[in-house]
């Protein structure tokens, strides 16, 4: 599948050609980009603990996409910036000519002993996948990149159609299996949906990501250690604008495997233009 064959370049070179059919507007889809950003990240992380990754998993990483990136080559760069005993800080940035495009920062660490311990909120009650209206793949009205998934509207309204509800979420799965599901696969499909502020809106308009902040369940790791669950399968997300004026949204966004086990955080600082 192209997108195993991306990320897998990604972490065995610092170059790597991104194809057409990822793009949104005239970047490239951000759920890649950071994907792509994270391969380099993990393997230093296995250099700096000695292959022992599964046990230093990630925790935070936090993207700023500084320029579109376009399809081409893109150029990576990866530097560990501190290995602890328990915490590893690495940071890294793609490049397309003299211009860095996106910029991430990751923390990975071992698991501690905590007598602190906080239950992450329900999964949405959703109506099954195949009950919910799928979000239709049209070709130069929608972003291109949606092609390689699937989507089901159980929450919220569609983009443009002026709703007064901020929230946004579903089902998604990729519409092809890309296997095993791995950290770079999740990260594709929490960022995978439209911003949801974008349902707020009336008409047509562009909106793109400036910031993205991702938090990584432990529920993951076990997943992805297990290789328990498939790319293939369906997944819960549900986002809700939290703020947005002057042009910019605060989204935060959550995303489930079927049975409701929490994968991931996610915190968006969006532009809309219009």
């Amino acid at each position: 599948m192209e997108f195993n064959t991306l990320i897998a370049n990604a972490k065995d070179t610092s170059k790597v050609t991104i194809p057409g059919g990822w793009t949104q507007g005239r970047a490239t889809f951000g759920g890649l980009a950071a994907a792509l950003l994270y391969q380099p990240m993990e393997a230093a992380l296995e250099t700096a603990t000695k292959g022992a990754i599964a046990e230093t998993p990630l925790r935070s990483m936090t993207i700023s996409f500084v320029a579109p990136a376009e399809a081409g080559e893109l150029d990576t760069r990866s530097r560990v910036l501190r290995a602890g005993r328990s915490a590893v800080q690495i940071e890294a940035h793609a490049s397309q000519g003299n211009q860095v495009v996106t910029a991430a920062l990751a923390s990975f660490g071992k698991p501690r002993q905590s007598t602190v311990a906080v239950s992450p909120d329900a999964a949405p009650q959703f109506r099954a996948p195949d009950e919910c209206e799928a979000l239709p793949y049209i070709e130069g009205l929608v972003p291109e990149f949606t092609q390689h998934f699937d989507y089901r509207l159980a929450a919220g309204a569609f983009p443009f159609s002026g709703s007064s509800e901020p929230r946004l979420g579903g089902w998604i799965r990729f519409r092809e299996s890309a296997g095993p599901v791995t950290t770079a696969h999740l990260l594709a499909l929490i960022d995978a949906w439209p911003p949801a502020v974008l349902s707020m809106l009336k008409d047509l308009a562009a909106a793109s990501s400036l910031t993205w902040t991702l938090e990584m369940m432990p529920t993951a790791h076990h997943v992805k250690a297990e290789r328990s669950a498939d790319s293939g399968d369906w997944w819960q997300y549900l986002a809700e604008v939290e703020q947005a004026e002057d042009g910019y949204g605060a989204i935060r966004a959550r995303l489930w495997d079927a049975s409701g086990r929490l994968m991931a955080l996610s915190r968006q600082t969006v532009t809309v233009f219009g």
